[in-house]
């Protein structure tokens, strides 16, 4: 009873992932005093485990990695193949008339095969979404600019520098003048001379400011605003 309360069997890998052909190693330590028995490495637990190491046996891809040490159980396993994945038990046995009984075991320390090739393709794959991703975004970036130049383009083309000339507008029929009183009236086109000059007025249309023509969205119809020139009663 003494002995079981002192005694410690440390088994602290949970999982091991190996590449075909390297070497693992597996741990295990003591501490505290044991009865007389062996000590062994079990792949798997129950009826069908087998033997990986023990003390006594010959184990050609096995090898303690303390040599000699009564604590340290460490062992290096050589040349992985993928029949050797499993759970790998550490195990003190202790002597009995029947032979032998298991004293203390490992938690278990699960061996798995490695492959890079799945691992590298699940980069790669995340690696081109977010290149698509990325040219997604730049895609809508080129074409709403496109789309804000064109609709920008449409409005601000304007005859002589940027502004309108003067059109004539036909209204307010009835309101006479003898002349009209605007600097801008020598840009006008010539009128038909007759009672009918004194009937025509006209707009000057301008484009809308900057601050109000940025502030649109893009495909926001043009517009702009008149200036209405009357004429002097």
């Amino acid at each position: 009873a003494q002995e079981g309360q002192d005694f410690e069997l440390r088994q602290p890998q949970d999982k091991v992932s190996v590449t075909v052909g390297e070497t693992f190693t597996l741990t295990c330590t003591m501490s505290g005093p044991s009865p007389p028995g062996p000590l062994k490495w079990l792949k798997g637990w129950g009826s069908e485990n087998e033997t990986i190491y023990d003390q006594t046996g010959t184990f050609p891809r096995v090898t303690r990695a303390v040599v000699g040490s009564n604590t340290d159980f460490s062992i290096h396993v050589g040349d992985f193949r993928p029949e050797d994945a499993g759970t790998y038990y550490c195990v003190k046995f202790r002597k009995s008339l029947l032979g032998g009984e298991v004293f203390r075991r490992g938690g278990g320390t699960v061996v798995s095969l490695y492959e890079p090739t799945v691992v590298a393709s699940m980069v790669a794959t995340a690696v081109v979404l977010c290149f698509l991703l990325l040219g997604l975004l730049v895609a809508l970036w080129v074409y709403r600019r496109k789309r804000r130049g064109k609709t920008e383009s449409q409005c601000l083309a304007r005859p002589g520098q940027g502004t309108f000339l003067p059109i004539p507008l036909r209204c307010c029929a009835g309101t006479r003048s003898n002349e009209i009183l605007d600097a801008e009236t020598s840009h006008r086109p010539s009128q038909q001379s007759g009672r009918e000059d004194n009937d025509i007025h006209y707009a000057d249309l301008q484009p809308l400011p900057t601050a109000l023509r940025h502030g649109r969205n893009p495909g926001t119809a043009c517009s702009e605003y008149a200036s209405i020139r009357v004429a002097a009663k």
